[in-house]
């Protein structure tokens, strides 16, 4: 430990200044002898001190919601932070995964073996903008990766003033591990037979330079038949304290990814859910089908700098960058199903009788590119008796596509009882050669000030200005969209901290994001429609049970314009439009930390109420929006023995009441309770300390759809996983 020197050194002193204080008068006797020469000193090696503290299951900071790393009791946002204790415990290894672990957190067309997405508060996430790697913007069209993370940050709600055009859900940050002496290696399995290796290797080569490796390969046998797949991820942290006032923080990983995609189910004749669905069976599944393969790479650099005790600033910039090889024997719609020659049915579901056709997909070298570099100055002062605690800043970030022109051709039409498709010929077409098919700048200022008020209240004032500009093209080159807009993004909270463990606050904020595509089946397919501005009002209260135990409550509210594919009389029956509001009204209860001595648990509550207003639809209002149940709890609890102490027992519980699965409410999927349980053992071999991990998710094995949400204005649904049982051994060496 960088203390230990001190600590002996004032151990030293205090044993001298007791002796001194114990010792008798010296004596004639005693003055002699202390004259005579000293004895010879013998050099004793040197004594190496290291103390180490048991890992929690809650956070007091967090990069997001307050431009780095203020106490999240001053933070005027929910904020949900799930620790590395947590990743260890519950070996998430999705997006989906991650999710479970908050009840205001929910999938939103998350396919097995595909990058994934997540709704928060019930809107759906923009995997261009809505996830970040140490605060800089991250390509969400990526296998996560969790070895190298040391916590995921999850705001709430609107990111307006963080990100500026983003999606109102909010924002996911994940947070690199830094430089530590540290030597693991982890090795796993699965029920399924899954093979799992990671290692986790760090120390500081010299006082002012450290690093930090973390290697894993995984061969994922999938639940689902024919989906398994591979892995591979390097990553390196490295933190340069450049000198007294300057520290260089360096974070990089890549990661490589195959696996074939998971099609899901549609509703049979757009109406019904299918009684006889399969977790198991791939839909659509063809022998030339291939996996879908992604790289990608991410890396971030901060430069901290420190003026003085109240002044500093910091220079960040990142890069992220994801390929994709996407390809899929497609299950979609039942456009050339005979049970569906009729038009009674839509095209765009599965047939009544379960018939589905199957499309060849393919769309190699889709590449997504985002930069982004940021420059900020926070600093302290006062003005008369109230002091000021400001942050101002720039940025640019910059998203690119490049994507070549994607066959998707109609090979033959399936049903849902054959657990294997017949065997249908792929298309001849080949996909064209690459082209630039977006590029868009959003370049912005921001600031906020906090302004303490006396010692019990503080007023957050700031906002971000932002300058986008975005041009779409499509395959050949031609422009598309030409999309400019400047927009003034306000927040402003006030905060009420009667005693240090409590603090309640009220927050107003704004985001803007981008207006959707039309679904080609409207009328007005492939249409841009308009920016969306969003607007929130929260009102929140924390309380540290103890310093190990932290409760939150938040109540929220958000307006935002509703789109939607709107019934009419056109030719193709319906419109893509913007007409109304989307208002979602919800309460969030969170937990999290040491409750005794031998029980750490984290638990969420979502109560939620979406609803369309005013859209001159009728049948979509009054009524829960689809994808958005009204009410979620997730609950992971972690018991140690008193009789063992070595062991514990792990437990989680998930609840989601029922679900809509059409927009006019007639069609939903049933709630569910999904149980989890597990063990940890903690011991030793040969002075290593080993831990053993045992996971088993869905105990009951229980039947359930996780997801009713849609993509590219198709809904689509997703069962959950069957019972799965994970076993990891972690060694230190």
């Amino acid at each position: 430990m960088p203390r230990t020197p001190l600590f002996l050194a004032c151990l030293s002193l205090i044993t001298f200044a007791h002796a001194q204080e114990t010792t008798p008068a010296a004596t004639p006797t005693t003055l002699t002898a202390a004259r005579k020469p000293p004895l010879p000193v013998k050099q004793l090696s040197a004594v190496h001190v290291q103390a180490t503290s048991k890992p929690g299951y809650s956070a007091d900071s967090a990069q997001v919601g307050s431009f780095g790393g203020a106490p999240l009791r001053d933070t005027p946002a929910a904020i949900t932070v799930i620790t590395r204790a947590q990743l260890d415990d519950r070996q998430p290894r999705t997006l989906s995964d991650l999710g479970h672990m908050d009840a205001a957190v929910g999938d939103s067309y998350a396919a097995v073996g595909y990058y994934q997405d997540i709704a928060i508060r019930g809107f759906p996430l923009d995997l261009a903008t809505s996830f970040r790697f140490n605060g800089m913007s991250m390509a969400g069209e990526q296998y996560v990766t969790l070895e190298d993370k040391q916590q995921v940050e999850i705001l709430k709600g609107l990111a307006g003033i963080e990100a500026g055009v983003v999606a109102p859900g909010g924002l996911v940050n994940f947070v690199s591990k830094r430089p530590a002496d540290v030597h693991t290696a982890t090795v796993g399995t699965d029920s399924h037979g899954s093979r799992y290796a990671a290692l986790d290797v760090g120390g500081w080569l010299s006082p002012g330079f450290g690093v930090r490796i973390n290697a894993a390969h995984e061969d994922m046998h999938s639940y689902v038949q024919h989906a398994d797949g591979h892995r591979n991820f390097l990553s390196l942290d490295a933190d340069w304290k450049i000198s007294r006032n300057a520290t260089l923080q360096l974070d990089s990983d890549y990661q490589a990814s195959e696996q074939r995609s998971v099609s899901g189910y549609q509703l049979l004749g757009g109406t019904v859910i299918p009684s006889h669905a399969s977790r198991t069976h791939m839909l659509g599944y063809e022998p030339w089908q291939q996996p879908v393969g992604i790289h990608a790479w991410n890396s971030t650099a901060r430069l901290n700098y420190r003026f003085s005790d109240d002044w500093q600033a910091q220079l960040s910039a990142g890069h992220s960058r994801s390929v994709i090889n996407d390809n899929v024997a497609f299950a979609y719609g039942c456009f050339y199903s005979p049970a569906c020659a009729s038009g009674a049915t839509p095209g765009y579901f599965f047939a009544p009788n379960g018939d589905y056709d199957v499309y060849d997909y393919r769309s190699p070298d889709d590449m997504r590119s985002n930069d982004e570099a940021q420059a900020t100055l926070k600093g302290r002062f006062a003005t008369g008796s109230i002091s000021h605690q400001l942050t101002v800043g720039v940025d640019a970030f910059r998203r690119t596509l490049n994507q070549r022109p994607y066959v998707y051709d109609y090979v033959g039409t399936a049903n849902i009882s054959q657990p294997d498709p017949p065997y249908f010929a792929p298309s001849p077409n080949q996909p064209g050669a690459p082209a630039r098919t977006l590029s868009s700048w959003q370049r912005s200022v921001f600031a906020l000030d906090r302004v303490q008020l006396g010692a019990h209240w503080q007023l957050l004032a700031g906002g971000r200005f932002v300058r986008l500009h975005e041009r779409a093209y499509d395959s050949t080159g031609v422009l598309q969209r030409d999309t400019r807009l400047t927009q003034t993004l306000p927040q402003a909270a006030v905060l009420w901290q009667p005693t240090t463990a409590l603090t309640a606050y009220v927050s107003y904020s704004e985001s803007l994001s981008l207006g959707g595509q039309a679904p080609y089946w409207t009328s007005n397919g492939g249409t841009i429609l308009a920016p969306l501005l969003a607007r929130q009002l929260e009102t929140g209260v924390k309380y540290a049970w103890s310093n190990a135990l932290n409760l939150t409550a938040a109540l929220y509210r958000i307006h935002q314009p509703y789109q939607f594919a709107q019934p009419d009389g056109s030719a193709a029956g319906f419109s893509f439009v913007q007409q109304g509001s989307e208002v979602h009204s919800g309460i969030e209860l969170d937990a999290a930390g040491r409750v005794t001595d031998r029980l750490r648990l984290t638990a969420s509550v979502n109560l939620i109420q979406a609803r369309a207003q005013h859209t001159g639809t009728p049948a979509y209002e009054g009524h829960q929006i689809d994808n958005v149940p009204s009410l979620r709890t997730a609950l992971f609890a972690d018991y140690r023995l008193p009789l063992a102490a070595d062991l514990s027992l792990l437990g989680g519980w998930r609840y989601s009441s029922p679900n809509n699965a059409t927009p006019n409410g007639l069609t939903r999927v049933p709630a569910y309770h999904v149980f989890d349980a597990g063990l940890r053992y903690v011991t030793q071999w040969n002075g290593h300390a080993l831990t053993w991990r045992l996971n088993v998710d869905n105990v009951f094995n229980h039947f359930y759809w996780r997801d009713t949400g849609n993509s590219g204005g198709d809904s689509y649904l997703f069962p959950g996983a069957p019972r799965l049982a994970r076993l990891s051994l972690t060694v230190a060496f």
